[in-house]
């Protein structure tokens, strides 16, 4: 439920209606706004009897939410969210961040090298796998605990944040020591225990959306996250399961100008793991920039050929470095053309 105040409702006549909607044993959250004054009501698990609420002074009008998700939807919160990392910002009106490294952290050496290549190119956050939820058992697992201070090492060598996947709950206090944005990756998306206990840190989270999710399961699975109280989430659309085999996913790119409709939260792009083949990244990466995404994130690895993990849709450095300033100049072309970026 919303409550929309009156512009003019007085603070005390603001109080009075979030005292009266914690008697009712419900949750008042107030909602920033600069055209109107609105407190949202969480934590019932039905229908809620608005006729007292109502004939509060300085109610304006009281809004029934059917949404799963809330805190995450624009109703409640209009004004869009900007997620800050290390001084880089992913949201409205910011320039769009490029995410690339590894899939999987293979060495020192490979990060190293990786990172310098990330770098040099204009990437913006290192990415790297040192835990990986793999089809098949006998596949590469990743490094774990020694693969996360590799990453860290080569992050701070070349001045980059970092992001990596945590699978578990177990696993939360070594990623959190070393990664800048803890990654819930699709197979975790409604893995509700874990999306609860990040929610609990103030740690930036990139969501990518479940292979078989609707929209409204993605959004709702953010809204775990978010009700725990952390709001620094960052979506991300990486492709879903549909009958079609050519490609390792299905990118929907729709995805993208719908969230930025729905939810105040930034959403990115993982060209990567949604086609599975390198010569289809770049152009889809450029695909997304036009349909407004806040960011991309590909896989960059200094010889694919020799990958553990993903080496078919993992760019080469000077593939990497053609899309980075491909990229660059299509946002200036879209820039022109007024387009959403950002």
């Amino acid at each position: 439920m919303l409550i929309v105040m009156h512009q003019n409702a007085t603070d005390e006549q603001i109080q009075a209606v979030r005292s009266a909607v914690e008697v009712m044993g419900l949750r008042a959250e107030p909602i920033p706004g600069g055209e109107r004054t609105a407190i949202g009501v969480l934590d019932n698990q039905g229908y809620v009897d608005d006729s007292t609420i109502r004939e509060l002074p300085g109610v304006r009008e009281v809004i029934h939410v059917s949404k799963p998700y809330k805190l995450v939807s624009r109703d409640f919160h209009p004004v869009s969210t900007v997620v800050e990392v290390a001084g880089i910002k992913i949201g409205d009106g910011q320039p769009p961040v490029m995410m690339a490294g590894p899939c999987s952290i293979e060495s020192e050496e490979q990060m190293l090298t990786a990172a310098r290549q990330v770098k040099a190119a204009g990437g913006h956050i290192l990415r790297g796998g040192a835990f990986k939820p793999r089809t098949g058992p006998h596949s590469f697992q990743g490094l774990g605990v020694p693969g996360l201070k590799y990453l860290r090492q080569a992050g701070d060598e070349v001045g980059l944040p970092v992001v990596t996947e945590v699978m578990r709950i177990g696993q939360l206090d070594d990623v959190c020591r070393y990664a800048d944005i803890l990654q819930i990756g699709a197979r975790n998306m409604q893995n509700f225990d874990l999306l609860k206990e990040v929610g609990k840190l103030d740690h930036p989270v990139l969501l990518k959306r479940g292979m078989s999710a609707t929209l409204e399961e993605f959004l709702a699975a953010a809204e775990y996250i978010l009700a725990e109280g952390n709001g620094r989430v960052i979506l991300c659309e990486r492709g879903i399961r549909t009958f079609e085999k050519a490609t390792r996913n299905t990118l929907d790119l729709s995805v993208v100008p719908m969230i930025r409709n729905m939810s105040h939260l930034p959403i990115i792009v993982d060209p990567s793991h949604a086609t599975g083949k390198r010569f289809l990244v770049p152009i889809m990466a450029r695909a997304a920039l036009v349909a407004g995404t806040h960011g991309l994130m590909v896989e960059m690895h200094p010889e694919p050929e020799k990958a553990l993990c993903d080496g078919a849709q993992s760019l080469t450095p000077d593939d990497f470095s053609r899309l980075m300033a491909d990229l660059q100049q299509l946002g200036s072309c879209l820039a022109h053309l007024g387009a959403p970026q950002g």
